[in-house]
């Protein structure tokens, strides 16, 4: 411990205080007041996947959750799994987490597309921001980092439970806990700190074990603590201020990192996972583990600690199984490394539960919300032997890697096309041309021809493939809410690619003609699991919920559904609300009759019928969007003429979409939070001009436009 980390611990005599948090722990969750109807939940646990798959990637490979039927049989016995859950766009980890978190999409919420977006600098240049920075940071365009509507910080997700009087706790989920250092304990301490000075210290060390210390001690851990919670009666926690919140946020403080929760939290030493080890990094300093990775084991104990200590509301993350998290590389679906962690997995989800349980936590006082960030497509050779199950019988593959393209020298090789622009490397990458040219520019247009015509050898399989799947302009990106009130974050245009390739370009620029195709494409052993993108077997994930008020439907697909709908029907049952609108909706098809609200009870055939008419309409992934997508893309590589008329016409399909989205989630809103039924002329009215205008863009995306 540096000496100014020293200089921040409490006094001694709070430090000893907190060994008696025993039955302090009690009286913290005490004044949480919750309010489901019959008032049965007393915890909300809600849990992260990073691409934990329901559906089998190999048909004789049993699935991701299939080898942990310890989650799978306790979900499906005793609530409901749906497989037709939906991610918005583009599928990626910080959008879609953060999407889950406040149920609206990147256009209120300030991240156009992720981990990382792109900015027009005043100059026509391009830089970079994160799209993980804590929820009160700055982008990189000097606007707040989670943008809304209105060009404020959006509202933050914990504040309706900590308004309830409930602690809630976070590991690893993104922006509601610090994700980059110093930035996030500059911008939260401030300049100068102690904080930020002793983060800098460990930062400018010659020591890797220093400056790791940095992260270990203040990533990826908070706890945002209710108005006189005993947690944050300490010299442990901070003002946690909220500037922006609607209706204020004052009073409140939180414990933020690792240094200044678990002593709080297990004042008798460090946090340990469920298999009895020190949570720490690779240098063995107890806290946050290396990077946001972490293990089942290692966030199922965080959570279980920060729930044992009175915090009743917890938010957590846990990395994928098919990345080795013992060394180097990647696996494909049933190889021995990649059953051997989802069996590491498994146990761990049983030691969770028998620990709950001990602690009288359980499906009948609890809320349990499971949400996979997105799933992912992967990329190999075929398994070996062929019949292979993983089980009994492992898989071996002869090629395991993601297809990276450097697509600014194939651009240079197939179409002399030395235009210069950033991108932000993906699946699915955007572009950003510098100049930030209009979309009818000549630049702009001859790109996007260009791109369409791409094609490459595939190292793998020794295909011929087309490189670009679907072209988005910046209208049909604003149609799909990839667009924010920051202009200087819109790209110029979104490559939807072909889902077995990762998009890249030359590190070291100028970029040069490839002498031969290996110089620009060729196998990254490193990752084999590719999304971003919009085909079905990426964007299409699944959610579960447990606990009081859900319907035990066990594996029910009937429903579309996306992220946007887990917030609101996690407010709905808890009897919550938040200070704004959700682009989501209740999915009051999965609550029992006596759990809902009345205002959604009183006239549920017509909230239903209404609801899932709107999902299909405002989803980007509902019928409007996909058809929207097709539409694009056959204009956008048209003709002028052609895609002139297509500009005109879309703009007006967006704002009536828009308008009518408006109406429709505020008629459902007023139902679920504000016991206003939803009539039958508003359901009937409302539902059929959705129709009409979904039919309307599937029309336009099945004509052929010449």
């Amino acid at each position: 411990m540096t000496r100014l980390k020293a200089q921040m611990r409490a006094p001694i005599s709070v430090a000893l205080g907190l060994f008696f948090l025993g039955t302090a722990s009690q009286s913290a969750s005490a004044a949480c007041q919750l309010h489901s109807p019959d008032g049965r939940i007393k915890h909300v646990i809600n849990i992260v996947f990073d691409n934990v798959h329901l559906r089998r990637d190999n048909p004789n490979v049993p699935s991701d959750l299939e080898q942990m039927p310890n989650l799978l049989n306790f979900l499906q016995s005793n609530g409901v799994v749906s497989g037709n859950n939906h991610t918005p766009l583009i599928s990626h980890t910080a959008h879609d987490i953060v999407t889950g978190l406040t149920g609206v999409y990147g256009d209120r919420n300030g991240i156009p597309v992720a981990n990382s977006y792109g900015f027009f600098k005043p100059d026509g240049s391009v830089g970079f921001s994160s799209s993980f920075l804590y929820w009160t940071a700055l982008g990189g365009d000097g606007k707040p980092e989670m943008l809304n509507e209105l060009g404020k910080t959006a509202p933050a997700p914990w504040v309706p439970y900590t308004r309830a009087g409930c602690d809630v706790g976070a590991f690893s989920v993104a922006n509601i806990e610090f994700e980059r250092v110093p930035d996030d304990v500059t911008t939260f301490y401030g300049a100068g700190s102690p904080q930020d000075l002793a983060v800098r210290a460990d930062l400018a060390s010659s020591s890797p074990a220093t400056r790791q210390q940095a992260t270990t001690d203040y990533l990826g851990i908070a706890i945002h603590c209710a108005v006189g919670s005993k947690l944050c009666q300490n010299g442990f926690a901070a003002n946690d201020p909220l500037p922006d919140e609607p209706n204020g946020y004052v009073g409140f403080k939180g414990l933020f990192g690792n240094i200044n929760v678990q002593p709080v939290i297990s004042p008798s030493g460090p946090v340990k996972d469920l298999d009895g080890n020190v949570i720490a990094d690779q240098f063995g300093h107890p806290g946050f583990p290396n990077g946001f990775s972490p293990l089942a084991t290692q966030s199922l104990g965080y959570a279980a600690t920060m729930l044992e200590s009175g915090v009743p509301v917890v938010y957590f993350y846990i990395a994928d199984a098919h990345d080795n998290r013992s060394a180097p590389g990647t696996f494909g679906p049933g190889e021995a490394g990649y059953v051997a962690q989802l069996k590491q997995y498994d146990i761990a989800f049983g030691k969770f539960f028998e620990r709950l349980a001990k602690d009288g936590i359980t499906k009948d006082n609890t809320l349990f919300t499971v949400v996979p960030d997105e799933n992912d497509h992967f990329v190999g050779s075929a398994p070996t032997p062929a019949n292979c199950d993983g089980i009994k019988v492992p898989c071996t593959y002869a090629k395991v890697g993601e297809v990276n393209a450097q697509i600014d020298r194939l651009l240079i090789t197939q179409r002399a096309n030395t235009t210069p622009f950033a991108i932000h490397t993906d699946d699915a990458p955007t572009f950003y041309l510098t100049g930030n040219p209009a979309p009818t520019a000549a630049v702009t247009r001859t790109m996007e021809h260009d791109l369409d015509a791409l094609v490459a050898t595939n190292p793998i399989t020794g295909n011929t493939d087309k490189l670009s799947a679907l072209l988005a302009d910046q209208a049909e990106m604003k149609l799909l809410h990839m667009v924010t009130t920051s202009a200087a974050r819109t790209p110029t245009l979104t490559m939807f690619g072909n889902e077995n390739y990762f998009f890249v370009t030359v590190s070291k620029p100028p970029a040069t003609a490839c002498a031969v195709q290996s110089d620009c494409v060729f196998v990254g052993s490193g990752f084999a699991w590719n999304h971003g993108d919009f085909q079905r077997d990426i964007t299409r994930t699944w959610v579960a919920m447990v606990g009081p008020g859900v319907k035990q439907l066990g594996r029910n697909d009937e429903v579309f559904t996306d992220h946007a709908d887990v917030r609101p029907t996690v407010m709905a049952l808890l009897g919550l609300s938040d200070d704004y609108l959700h682009e989501g909706r209740v999915v009051a098809e999965w609550i029992n009759e006596r759990a809902l609200p009345d205002g959604i009870r009183d006239a549920r055939e017509n909230f239903i019928e209404l609801a899932q008419a709107y999902k299909q309409l405002n989803a980007p992934l509902g019928r409007l969007g996909r058809a929207s997508l097709v539409w694009s893309n056959r204009s956008v590589i048209a003709t002028d003429k052609v895609y002139a008329r297509y500009l005109k016409e879309i703009g007006d399909v967006t704002e009536d979409r828009d308008e009518l989205a408006g109406q429709i989630k505020t008629v459902l809103d007023n139902a679920a939070f504000h016991h206003r039924p939803v009539d039958e002329r508003a359901e009937d009215g409302l539902g059929d001009r959705a129709k009409r205008l979904i039919d309307h863009v599937e029309d336009r995306a099945e004509r052929d436009r010449d």
